[in-house]
């Protein structure tokens, strides 16, 4: 199962987040409140990481250098009013969602307010210096939302922080901070060097109990957990908790190799599966928002979605890589550039697409307006596209990787071997799907759920447009392209389907019929 499968499937949340703190009860995550209205610290138990060595017995030295340049970032937001989203204050971080699983079930106390009266809130996180003009790095969703923001040094000192930049795709930002003394600092790491198995150090601090350490190993590398199109996270089993996020993760070397930013947790607290933000990534993100400000990303238009192998059967590709355009936005660079529904995309800039990720990547990288080469596969044949790069906004995908309930029927079309049962689009059922005039194709009044179609993800409602990228106009049509494509001896069909506003293409294999 994907990590957003297991994510989903346990309801908890893979964002680390602040430790909040809602006033007028000023209660952490770390505490809890007891009858009397005290604050305690709520006992939990950590599981010792089994095999841990240290170089020459012990981390201290790499401790002694890095905790200086290692500090807490306190942001102060305007919060929700109370009994919305359970009086958390919330910011438009992609990790969103993850905040409402992760925060919803704390049992926290709720702030003994007027409804609907808006409430002064604190928001605690991490970060780490990384020049000595006072130049840090944390991530954007402990600052996101923030009218002021303080950051206390390892020695006690606060001080009052600039924010200089950040970017949400990343989920990075660059604070500045004047000081009358010299600050401590920390260096950047090679992570593409790391292993897995190496050893690696999470420093800062949780729920806000002051700096802290702790110990693990890389336990994986390049780990996608679905939040945008940068995700390539180390995974880390050195416990991590809330508050952490923004704080660095070092090597044995005592440099920077990632940012702490996410937890998968079922319960609240570390379970020793963490993910951090890799230096390489980090670096050069930092570099420009500290150079401009704000980072633009390249902006393409098309919806895609993997080439698997039914699908790289059913259009004759002889290899199951690449990106398959399920629809080219209107007005788009790719739509004035002549990408169309349907081409698969092997290669941008010159670089070679694996999968929707790599294109998603690829694009996003390239700086808005450059001309660059699509490789692409169309109908049975390769050519190259000639495309200028569009700038994206944080309300345009890149290049994104994409239950209507149908009216019932007695009698339809049936497509052959695959298991469907169709209808034509009448008035009657476009108005009551609320379909487009120009919507035409037919609608899947029937799945058998013993047939192939539902086994490749055919759903009641869906509407079919197009069969082996040809365009269809009814349920007739359907069947009968769907009944040359059995007879052409491909394994599988391919059908351009559309479903709550969006077009996806599904392979249906003809051996499962």
């Amino acid at each position: 199962m994907s990590p957003l499968g297991i994510l989903r499937r346990h309801r908890v949340a893979a964002l680390l987040g602040a430790a909040l703190i809602i006033s007028p009860v000023i209660v952490s995550f770390a505490q809890s409140a007891n009858s009397t209205g005290v604050s305690k610290i709520v006992a939990t138990t950590q599981t010792p990481v089994a095999g841990i060595t240290a170089p020459n017995g012990s981390f201290a030295p790499i401790v002694a250098a890095d905790k200086p340049a290692v500090v807490t970032v306190t942001t102060i937001m305007k919060a929700q009013p109370a009994g919305a989203d359970d009086g958390m204050p919330l910011g438009n971080s992609p990790f969103d969602q993850y905040f409402r699983q992760f925060f919803g079930d704390q049992g926290m106390p709720a702030p003994q307010t007027p409804p609907q009266q808006a409430q002064r809130a604190e928001a605690l996180g991490s970060g780490f210096i990384v020049s000595a003009d006072g130049t840090i790095v944390t991530n954007n969703h402990v600052v996101d939302g923030a009218s002021s923001i303080k950051v206390t040094l390892d020695d006690g000192t606060e001080l009052p922080a600039k924010l200089v930049g950040r970017d949400a795709k990343n989920d990075l930002a660059v604070l500045k901070i004047k000081s009358d003394k010299p600050l401590p600092t920390i260096k950047w790491g090679d992570s593409d060097r790391l292993m897995t198995g190496d050893q690696v150090l999470a420093i800062g601090n949780p729920f806000g109990i002051g700096t802290t350490v702790t110990a693990g190993i890389v336990s994986a590398r390049g780990r996608d957990l679905h939040s945008g199109p940068f995700d390539d996270f180390i995974q880390i089993d050195a416990p991590i908790n809330h508050g952490n996020s923004g704080g660095p993760l070092v090597d044995v070397n005592g440099n920077v190799v990632g940012i702490n930013t996410a937890i998968y947790s079922p319960n609240g607290g570390s379970v020793g599966v963490g993910f951090a933000i890799p230096s390489d990534q980090a670096q050069k993100v930092v570099a420009k928002l500290m150079k401009d400000g704000s980072i633009q990303y390249g902006y393409l238009g098309v919806e895609i979605q993997s080439v698997t192998p039914d699908v790289a059967s059913a259009i004759g590709l002889d290899h199951s890589g690449g990106a398959l355009v399920s629809k080219v936005n209107d007005s788009s660079p790719a739509a004035s550039a002549g990408v169309e529904a349907g081409d698969v995309i092997t290669g941008f800039a010159g670089q070679d697409v694996k999968d929707p990720k790599d294109l998603s990547r690829a694009v996003a990288d390239v700086a808005p307006g450059a001309k660059e080469t699509l490789d692409v596969w169309r109908k049975g044949k390769a050519m190259q596209i000639s495309v200028n790069v569009g700038q994206n906004s944080d309300d345009v995908k890149t290049a994104s990787a994409g239950e209507s309930n149908a009216p019932s029927a007695e009698q339809g079309s049936r497509a052959p071997a695959i298991g469907l049962g169709l209808m034509d689009i009448t008035p009657d059922i476009r108005q009551e799907m609320n379909l487009a005039e120009n919507e035409h194709g037919a609608v899947v009044a029937r799945v058998n759920p013993d047939k192939a179609a539902a086994a490749a993800g055919i759903q009641l409602g869906d509407v079919i447009v197009a069969v082996n990228q040809a365009p269809v106009k009814s349920a007739r049509q359907v069947t009968q392209a769907i009944t040359q494509a059995s007879k052409s001896g491909r394994k599988s069909v391919l059908l351009l389907v559309e479903r709550d506003g969006s077009q996806i293409y599904v392979a249906v294999p003809f051996a499962n019929g």
